[in-house]
């Protein structure tokens, strides 16, 4: 849901002391009334935040979004974190194909013919 004409937008300083206070235990409850913020708004940055903090460990970029600018460079992260997803992708698959010459290997031995 978009938000009404106006509203300022929360700088990521004052999102990262959120982040902070709600990992050292403090509720979301708590946080709306120190930052005069309504419940949800504070509750979807605490989603959206781990949301991004979990695809990060995971190796997937995590995008801007919107179109970006005309002389937008790919950002280092943006690369360093696709190509982890890549590698880790690739040693998934190597390990699953590894596995399945195993298996055949093994079934030719039953069999006789290997």
């Amino acid at each position: 849901m978009p938000c009404r004409k106006g509203t300022k937008q929360t700088p990521q300083s004052m999102i990262e002391e959120i982040m902070e206070e709600h990992r050292q235990g403090v509720t979301r409850k708590e946080l709306a009334e120190k930052y005069d913020k309504p419940f949800g708004t504070i509750k979807a940055m605490i989603r959206r935040e781990n949301e991004k903090k979990r695809k990060v460990a995971t190796g997937i970029a995590v995008k801007k979004k919107g179109r970006p600018a005309k002389d937008c460079v790919a950002r280092e992260e943006d690369r360093i974190a696709e190509l982890r997803y890549k590698l880790t992708r690739k040693d998934y698959r190597i390990k699953q194909l590894e596995t399945e010459n195993e298996l055949l290997r093994d079934f030719l031995k039953e069999t006789g013919r290997g």
